[in-house]
Parts: C-alpha cells; structure tokens; sequence
C-alpha cells in the first residue's frame, strides 16, 4: 500500500501523465512498544538478528539491571534468599525491566524465579580473570573445565539470555600476557559454553582500557561504559559500534553512585544514557546496579550507592527515570509530528526478491511513509509484483538506475526520500534510526550498514565475504565519506539541489558520484549503525563477475568526472575508512597504546604503515604485472636470462594467494555453514576463488572502459616538453593561493588529473599526462602597490622516476639478447624501451600543453605578458 500524508502538498501537477502519482492514504498509526510485548522466557531462545537480538522472530530489546554479588551464604551461594529474589524480580518486571546480569553461575532455583517474572538472565561464569597465569596450561584446562560445568547447570533453560565469558580483564594483564594470547583464552572459553550449551549466546564484557581485544567467536560485544557527560558518551557509543560492526551492542554496565552526585544527578544520568544507548542502535543496556547492597569477595562495599534502590529496597530517582527511559524503547519520542518519508524502490528485472523487498517495506515501524517503485524496463514480473503489493508503480523504458532514482525524487513527497535496491529488505525499525538521526543532526544524507540476510547460504554466502561489495566509507565514528547505494536517505531538497541522481550511471557509481557532490556543496553525509537493511549478495559466480565487471566500468566513469579524487593508476582516494565484512583482508595492521610502563588509563591501537605489497596485490593492476612477468619468463624460452623473471613471478602470484587466504580465514559463514566439516571447507574454498577472481573481473570491466594506467586525456594537446615560464601584469589584487585553484579549478574543467604540492615541496600543482609523465608548476607574486601584482610561473615536465633505470634497464637486457643472437627477445625488449621513453615524453608534452592552457585563467593577458622557454 501507498501511505502518503494526508496534508502533503500536491507536488506533481507538472508531471506528465505516465508519473501521476495515485491519491494519499491515511497515515499509519505510530507503533508503541510496551514491555508486556516483549518476547519472555519461554517463547523461544534468543538469536542474533542483525545488530539486534530476536526470540521467535520478535525483536528483544535488552532493557536490564545487574544483580549482585551479594554476601555468600553458608553453602557458599552468592545471592539472596529464594523469597527475596522473587520479590526483588517482580519489583523489576513491574518497572519496565526485561534482563537481569548476575556474576556467578545461578542456581536452577534463581532461573526459574526470573522465568516466572518474565526476565532473561545474563549468566556470568566468573574465573580468575586478574592473575596473569593464563600462559599455564594446566591453569587454562583448570579455567575451562570449571566455564563447561557452570554453563551444564543453567544449559537448556528458557531463561537465559547469554553467557558472559569474561569481563574486565584488566589491561596490565593483557599486557603482560600479550593481546593475541589474551584472545586466543577467551575464543576457546566461548566455544567451551557454546559446546556445553549447543544455541547459546556467548559474549566478553570488555571496557574501554582494552577495547582493542577481538573475540571472534562471542556472538555480542559487550562493552561496560561508564561516562557522566552526554555528548561524550554519545561520541564513545559511536565508536563502539564500529568495533562491534555487524555484531550487536550491548552495554554490560551503565551507571552512576549517588552517594558521590546525589540521587537526582543519578536519576538525570541514568535517563541520559539510556537515551543515548538504545537512540544509538544499542541491542540491550544494563543499569548498574538493582540495589545499593552488593560485595566485592567477602566484603561489603559501603562507599558506593549506584542501585536504583537503597540497601532496605526502597526506591531512589533512579527507578523511575529508568523506568520511562525503558519505556521509550528504541528511541525517544521528538516533539510535533515525525516526518514523512519517501521509500523509492527502483528495480530492472528484479522479480526475484522484490517480493521479499515490499514485504520488509510494509512491515516498518515508522508511522508516515509513502512507497514508491519505479519499475525501469523490465522483462520479467517486477511490475506485476509491485502493483499486487498496493504501492505506487511508475513503469518507465530502460534509462538506468539514476535516472529511475530520479524519477522516484520527482514523485517523493516526503521530507525525505530513503532508497532501497530491490534485493535489499529493510530491518523494521529502519526508519526509525533514520528519521532520529536526521532530527539530531544536520546531515544532508544518512545511510547504515547493509548486512547479508541469516539465510544466505552457497554461492552468496561466499560472496558476503568476499570484497568488492557494497560498503561504506567513514571520515569519523558518525561522518560518512560515502554511502552504499542500497541504503541511503537524503533530504528531499539537498538531494534536489544538486540535480539529483547523474544519468549517466547506469548500472552502479551513482552513489559515490552523488556523494561527492554534496560533499562539493558544503554538505555532510552521517552514518548510522541501527539503521541496517538485509542485502542479498549474487548468489552464482556468474552474476558475481558480471556485478564487479559492471563496478569496474562505473569506476572509470567516475574517474573521467572526478579525475582529482583519482590518483595515477586511477583508484579512488579515499580519506576516510571503508567498514564492512569484504573488506577484512585489508584491514589495517596496528598496535596497541600501552603508555610508559602499561600506565594509559585507556589503551586503544594505533595504526602502523600499511604493507605496500598486500596492498597493491589486492589491485586489479596487479594482474598486469602478474601477466608482464609471465611473458618475460615465456621469454626465457628463448633466452636464458629472462628465466629471472619467475621468481618474480613466483611472489606475485604468492602475494595474491596470500591475500585471499587472509580473506577468506576472517570469513563469516553462520548458519550457511552447517555442522558439517566438508560443507565449510567447500565455502571457504568458493570464498578462495571469488578474492582471486574479483581483481579480476574488475580489471576487464575497467579495460572495456578505458580506465588504464596508460590513460590519456579525453582531449589533449601537445607542447614541447620543456622548461618554460610566464609572467604577467595583474591590475586585480589575488591571493597567491585562490590563483593556484583558479587553474586548478579550470584543469579540472578540462578533465585534467591535478594535484596539490605537500608542505615540503617546491612545486604548487602537478598535472599529470599519463602514468609516466606530467608537468609541474611554481608560482610566487610581486606586490607593486595599487593592487597590482607581477605574477611568475614556472612550468616544466617531470618523468616518473622509474622511467630512466625503467628504460636503461630495458635497452640493457635488449643489447644482451641481441648480443647472444637472441633476436625476438632483443628486438622486444628494445622496442618496449624505446615506447616507453616515447610514452613518457609524450605524456609530459600532453600535461605542458595543458598547464600552459590553464595559466591564463590566474594571469590576465595584457600588452606585458610574455613567456620564454629558460
């Protein structure tokens, strides 16, 4: 069905007749969430959904507390009486609360008090996590046999919601122990719980002292943050759901001691972060703690209040802050009417999930939403489908994915227009994210994360995690460089203001082409990790290399629009960082922050260099070099010498082996795997295969259009490439600086690929005319008074500088085959060194005619311009 609002403007007088838009319907009644709705004990265990935690198909939002520990009691027993637990648990279930977090292993007895008062338990299986000897092997089993026996006694219950593996190792001890050692500990701990309960969830409680610490294996990440400002705890969650990436975010502990602030500045905190937590995309919180009475060992701590209740049970502010932040699960409420937002679903031939698309678009949880498809040309029974879903269907000739976008911008009525692929089901609470996310920020355009659907399996799961896909790009926690076409929304008039989509993209590129655009407008993009959409991935390797190919021939379209975002082998330069599944492989190396003797209160990783091989055998130019190495060492056939090239070889084809094992052993395969070991050794070698064919299929697409490290410009002239200046008068006083992008600007213009100098550098601007040469230029300014200026510049051609020992070293090997009457191989090598200086001579002469081209446009012609060639 089509939901339009009711009181929106008639935005479509204008339209020709086939884009008539079908009159509005009522708006959708807003979907309030209450805890009586939430999956309880019983219904089902619970599962990772996404960035958040189902039962039976049902979200479950964590909404709980921490219990505990208490005085043990004569057997031992960490936790109050049976009568007390129970009254404590039904005070919980009357608040609001839904999860309670002990520390030790429950009783049975403990369970099912918290089944009965409709909680979830968060077991945590308590081992000697402050002593630094894990290196002890026998210490280790010790530790592991004591986690299977605690989790056996709680195994099977319907009240639990998780196991904890750990919490809080202390950052001295990792240290001392080493990070990967540390890991290693904790990935063999939470296949020990998943072992002795089979459906469990498993999770480590970190904290931001080592929040570097990766557990594969958890099922959640679980974080305990304690941060008194707003902002900064907003700014921290952020960063924690990077680290978490496709996993969900809980936060183990949130909190503040009244006996230090006072029970109203707890009670203001408490609502604060929960605020933020559950509008930030967190899965679950838990509020630190029930009751002001707890132990740590065999000691009370008196010195401490952070329960939402005092040590005799009686309620504090806390309680009833916590109890309306609960309510307003997942994000708070903003004054006045939401927003109406347009879905536009554009598809060619999409018949096959479509269906699966629409259904996921009726289902969202968002009141005011009208939905659009725009059905460009197909063949097969998208439109059909789309019409018996009741959405508005525009039926257009085959035009191409932009302009079917904007068609759909054309038609949108809403404040804002949110884009889904035909493939792509969104998460019911998509809009939601998005809609807060725009209302909080000034953002012209939000995307989240796009993640392969629970049920993908074969072919397409290999795909997920394979690189090339669809990801995003982010300069910071919360600003994005680049959104995924697949799951993006704009503001209706920033998107429109910059004319939308660019037709020319046809097939893919038209999502970095309109990013880069607002960016180029003063806009900024945002990025939101809730708000996620399931995405299908090619499920044969058919469609996977004609899906990269198709990539690789949008990558050159973008490279002739944007040359300047394009570095010499014609690879976009991003300046944030790309986040998603396939990109594992090039994850960058790190270390870890300790401080001088372990002593920095947070220790977080720093970045080291990249590994320049690694990077570059994840090129597509890579299998040129790879093929340039073969043909020499074809050679040597011929001439015994060129055999050197097969060592060479030999590396090269390692480098790119090695790459896609890195890949393809980070790759997450969840329930496509099976149990079966041969099923997963089966994925993991498609996996191997798709990272060495994807360079692949992007260098044919990329070589079909052109886009070749031995590009030329589309128009170009020619000038000898010499060293040359020019100087004139300028009778209008300019910057030096707003000269040098005046002819940067109008090099662009032209298609030119431009540079800026560094810091250190005694050149202003290098144009390049190919792979192996360009020009530079320099210019200073002479001030005369009365605003008139004498502006010089210099420009001169400069060779790559692996062109002279490129070409001795070719005319060398030439003369040594030609001396030992290998004739073929000599005349070869000769005839490459000599295209090569050509080539390089040429390209300088190319970016020289265009330096001189742009010059004039900083310095005015006048009757005392004059140029030499010094």
């Amino acid at each position: 069905m089509t939901l339009i609002d009711a009181g929106a403007a008639d935005a479509t007088s204008a339209l020709p007749p086939t884009l008539a838009v079908p009159p509005s319907s009522t708006d959708r009644a807003p979907v309030v969430l209450h805890a009586r709705e939430d999956p309880r004990p019983g219904h089902g265990r619970p599962e990772v959904d996404g960035k958040f935690l189902a039962v039976g198909g049902r979200r479950l939002w964590v909404r709980g507390v921490t219990y505990g520990t208490f005085r043990p009691d004569a057997t031992g027993e960490r936790f109050p009486s049976p009568e007390q637990v129970a009254h404590d648990f039904a005070a919980m279930g009357a608040t609001g609360i839904n999860a309670v977090r002990v520390y030790t292993a429950p009783p049975r007895w403990l369970l099912d008090a918290a089944a009965a008062a409709g909680l979830w338990v968060m077991v945590g299986l308590p081992w000697e996590q402050h002593v630094a000897g894990l290196g002890d092997r026998r210490r280790v089993r010790s530790i592991l046999q004591r986690v299977r026996a605690a989790v056996a006694g709680c195994a099977g219950h319907p009240a639990v919601l998780a196991y904890t593996v750990g919490s809080e190792i202390p950052a001295s001890i990792v240290r001392w122990h080493g990070r990967r050692r540390v890991e290693r500990v904790l990935e063999r701990l939470c296949r020990a719980a998943r072992g002795a309960d089979p459906g469990c969830l498993v999770t480590y409680v970190s904290f931001p002292s080592t929040e570097y610490l990766r557990i594969a294996a958890a099922d959640l990440v679980s974080f305990n943050v304690y941060l008194e400002d707003r902002a900064d705890f907003a700014a921290y969650l952020a960063r924690l759901q990077n680290l978490a990436g496709e996993r969900p975010l809980v936060l183990g502990e949130v909190g503040l001691d009244s006996a230090r602030n006072g029970a109203a500045a707890q009670a203001a905190s408490l609502d604060a972060q929960l605020d933020v937590a559950f509008t930030g995309g967190c899965a679950g919180a838990f509020v630190f703690a029930w009751t002001d009475e707890w132990h740590r060992g065999d000691d009370e701590v008196l010195d401490w209040d952070f329960g939402l209740t005092d040590r005799q049970r009686r309620p504090k502010p806390a309680l009833a802050a916590v109890r309306d932040a609960f309510a307003d699960v997942p994000v708070r409420p903003a004054a006045g009417r939401p927003p109406l937002v347009s879905v536009v679903v554009c598809t060619h031939n999409g018949g096959a999930t479509l269906h699966e698309c629409l259904a996921g678009v009726r289902a969202l949880r968002y009141p005011r939403v009208e939905v659009i498809v725009v059905d460009d040309g197909s063949s097969d029974d998208s439109e059909a489908i789309a019409r018996a879903a009741g959405v508005t269907v525009i039926s257009t000739p085959n035009q191409g994915l932009s302009a079917a976008r904007n068609t759909g911008l054309e038609l949108a009525r809403g404040e804002l227009v949110a884009y889904l692929d035909d493939d792509a089901r969104p998460d019911p609470d998509w809009l939601t994210y998005l809609a807060a996310a725009f209302a909080a920020t000034g953002h012209a355009a939000i995307g989240g994360p796009n993640l392969p659907p629970p049920d993908e399996t074969g072919t397409a799961a290999c795909v997920a995690n394979t690189p090339g896909g669809p990801v995003h790009v982010l300069v910071s926690d919360t600003e994005a460089e680049h959104l995924p076409g697949c799951n993006m929304a704009f503001r209706r008039d920033a998107l429109r203001a910059i004319g939308g989509f660019d037709p020319q993209f046809r097939v893919a590129g038209d999502d970095v082409d309109v990013c880069w655009r607002l960016h180029d407008a003063g806009q900024t993009l945002g990025f939101h990790p809730a708000a996620m959409v399931w995405h299908r991935r090619r499920a044969t390797v058919r469609r996977f290399w004609r899906q990269q190919r198709g990539y690789g021939r949008a990558e050159a379209l973008l490279e002739r629009k944007w040359p300047e975002r394009y570095n010499l082998t014609g690879h976009a330069t991003w300046g944030g960082r790309l986040y998603g599944r396939g990109v594992a492989a090039r994850a960058q190396r790190s270390r870890i922050y300790h401080g001088t003797w372990g002593t920095s209160a947070f220790q977080h990783e720093v970045g080291r260099p990249r590994n320049l091989v690694a990077e570059l055998a994840g090129t597509p130019e890579w299998y040129l070099l790879i093929a340039a190495l073969a043909a020499a060492a074809g050679l040597g056939a011929l001439w015994t010498p060129l055999l050197g090239a097969a060592p060479p070889l030999a590396l090269a084809v390692g480098a790119t082996v090695a790459r896609a094992l890195r890949g393809t052993r980070a790759a997450q395969f969840g329930h496509a795997a099976g149990r079966r070991r041969s099923r997963r050794l089966t994925l993991r070698a498609i996996t191997l295969v798709l990272h060495v064919l994807q360079p692949a299929a992007r260098l044919a697409g990329r070589l079909q259009a052109g886009l070749v490290p031995w590009r030329r410009p589309d128009r170009w002239r020619f000038a000898a490439p010499v060293p040359r200046r020019r100087e004139g008068w300028s009778e209008r006083w300019m910057a030096l600086e707003d000269r040098l992008r005046l002819v940067g600007v109008v090099l662009r213009e032209h298609g030119e690929r431009v540079r800026p100098g560094g810091p250190c550098d005694r050149w202003d601007l290098h144009v390049a005319g190919g792979a192996l040469g360009g020009a530079r230029l320099r210019a200073t300014v002479e001030e005369h008074g009365g605003g008139r200026q004498l502006v010089r510049w210099r420009i001169w051609p400069r060779a790559s500088r692996l062109v002279p020992p490129g070409i001795a070293g070719l005319a060398a090997l030439g003369g040594l085959a030609l001396r030992d009457h290998a004739w073929l191989p000599g005349g070869l090598l000769v005839i490459l060194a000599v295209a090569v200086g050509t080539a390089a001579v040429c390209e300088c002469g190319i970016a020289t005619a265009s330096a001189l081209r742009a010059v004039p446009a900083a310095v005015p012609p006048s009757d005392h311009l004059h140029e030499d060639r010094r």
